[in-house]
């Protein structure tokens, strides 16, 4: 499956250059780790990087911030490895090791590709127990695009501080309105959550500057899932949240991804 092309109405370059923040990095992981390419169009792929507790461990594939890059998670990923769970981080074009130039239209159609590369990944390498999507910030479209389209294949979706209207984000980030006269209805975080009934679990900073705490009840409020939670880091911001409330935060997401299990 691939995504249509809904999101080149948000392809404009003045909308790109304040969104997508790309930085070049091709250092080697931590020894617990391998590094993928995958192939998302003729001659250009996607640089994804696999932290691997067990093979018979729960599995999340994360995409990230706009700002971030997969060593990024190099540290984070030991937690996961202490919780028992297996992280997969996928960058985006022009990220990382990535090739190609991010556009929205591009980041949507890749996380299809990726979520396959990710099961053949899982499939090959003997992998039995569940998988989740994740999405930080920008990567939630990616991560909530996945989860209403392949609900058959994941058993929970994890969306930390994400937004429900791309278009009331760039209006609160100050993006000049005169550049924002569409409707964004065809590719609102919000509307797609009406379909997942997948379990879902919402992380957020109680003082987001960024991305405001109401995007987040938000979300929470449109999910159809029938076992959903949302949970509030008191007194984080947005780049903070793991920092504030570390405890708070992965003991969340442990327990969601645990209770999950087959």
């Amino acid at each position: 499956m691939t995504a249509d092309g809904r999101y080149s109405i948000l392809d404009r370059p003045e909308i790109l250059q304040f969104i997508f923040y790309p930085r070049r990095d091709k250092g080697e992981g931590p020894p617990n780790s391998t590094d993928h390419l995958v192939s998302v169009a003729n001659g250009v792929s996607i640089g994804c990087r696999f932290y691997v507790h067990s093979n018979s461990s729960p599995s999340i594939l994360l995409f990230h911030g706009n700002g971030e890059v997969v060593s990024d998670y190099d540290s984070i990923a030991s937690i996961y490895d202490q919780m028992g769970i297996n992280l997969f981080v996928a960058d985006y074009r022009g990220y990382g090791s990535s090739g190609g130039m991010p556009t929205f239209t591009n980041m949507v159609s890749d996380a299809h590709s990726i979520f396959e590369a990710f099961l053949d990944i899982l499939c090959n390498n003997d992998h039995t127990s569940n998988v989740f999507v994740m999405g930080r910030s920008l990567g939630s479209i990616s991560a909530i695009e996945l989860a209403s389209s392949y609900q058959q294949q994941v058993n929970g979706l994890i969306i930390e501080s994400g937004f429900a209207s791309i278009l009331r984000l760039l209006k609160h980030l100050g993006f000049p309105s005169e550049f924002l006269d569409i409707n964004d209805i065809s590719f609102l975080n919000a509307a797609k959550m009406r379909s997942i009934t997948v379990p879902t679990l919402i992380l957020h900073g109680e003082y987001d500057s960024l991305i405001p705490v109401t995007e987040a009840r938000d979300l929470f409020k449109n999910t159809a899932a029938k076992r959903k939670r949302l949970v509030i880091i008191n007194g984080a911001d947005h780049n903070d949240i793991m920092l504030m409330g570390m405890e708070k935060y992965f003991k969340a997401i442990r327990e969601f991804v645990l209770e999950s299990r087959a």
